[in-house]
């Protein structure tokens, strides 16, 4: 995790109106960094560790991806449910799912007014 903590996981969901959708949370889990995107070729390529990650995908796909990527926090967007599927998996890796009803412009947009820096796809961080 990153040594400059900007925003906690309860921060997060406060933030978000989030619903925890794994089950219990380390609300002291702290991040830098945030990413959004639906594209999971993006998260590849361009994710940061130590990143949330925020999309609007709700499949066992967004989980393996975040997986492969050490992502621990998934935030899915615009009210989406993940599949009983996704849950267990997410579970299983140890992976944070939340869901927010916001849009993945306003969840993105609250997150970096709060301290949440972007991964930046020319540099790697911000």
């Amino acid at each position: 995790m990153n040594s400059c903590c900007e925003l906690k996981l309860g921060e997060i969901v406060r933030l978000l109106d989030a619903e925890v959708v794994t089950g219990e949370i380390d609300e002291d889990c702290c991040f830098k960094y945030g990413a959004a995107a639906d594209l999971m070729s993006d998260v590849l390529a361009f994710f940061v560790n130590g990143s949330i990650l925020l999309t609007g995908l709700a499949n066992d796909q967004v989980v393996r991806t975040a997986d492969m990527v050490d992502c621990r926090v998934i935030v899915i967007v615009r009210g989406k449910r993940p599949t009983p599927e996704m849950i267990e998996l997410a579970k299983s890796m140890n992976i944070t799912v939340l869901s927010t009803r916001h849009s993945l412009y306003a969840a993105s947009g609250l997150l970096y007014q709060a301290g949440l820096a972007p991964v930046l796809i020319d540099r790697g961080t911000a």
